[in-house]
């Protein structure tokens, strides 16, 4: 398991958006990331949570996921999204959360494989929000990874 703290004091210094969103990080694992934001720094003028707030924290839970399976696998590797769809399935009334999974949890091998060979490898990533105990959206984004000279 990653030290949940160290990963959120990283998202805040590297992504700053993530600390004005307040933006807390809930579980950190290999096998998903969740993510978790109020509802005050995030709210529009429906009071409810801003579209491109939900899809930020969506997006940072799985280039998370991506940044914590990498370090385990020993690759300094910079991450960037590459294209996603966000589908919103209900408003957000308060403190939500973003779980990350891999879309497909065997492309993994691959995916390693392509970055150590060719220096750069692209995996699909997915995210579900959750508000008060029910899927409120879902994010399918494709993210590329470039292998850093050490």
């Amino acid at each position: 398991m990653t030290n949940m703290t160290d990963l959120e004091r990283y998202l805040h210094r590297q992504i700053p958006l993530s600390a004005a969103m307040q933006v807390s990080v809930l579980e950190a694992t290999g096998r998903s990331v969740t993510l978790g934001a109020p509802l005050e720094p995030n709210i529009n003028h429906k009071s409810t949570i801003f579209g491109g707030s939900a899809s930020a924290v969506a997006i940072l839970a799985a280039w998370a996921l991506l940044h914590v399976r990498l370090l385990e696998e020993g690759l300094a590797s910079e991450i960037v999204i590459q294209s996603n769809r966000m589908d919103y399935d209900r408003p957000i009334g308060g403190a939500f959360t973003a779980t990350s999974s891999l879309a497909d949890p065997d492309a993994w091998p691959q995916f390693v494989n392509t970055l150590t060979r060719r220096k750069r490898a692209r995996v699909e990533v997915q995210s579900v929000l959750t508000f008060e105990d029910a899927i409120a959206g879902r994010l399918s984004g494709r993210f590329v990874a470039f292998l850093r000279e050490t």
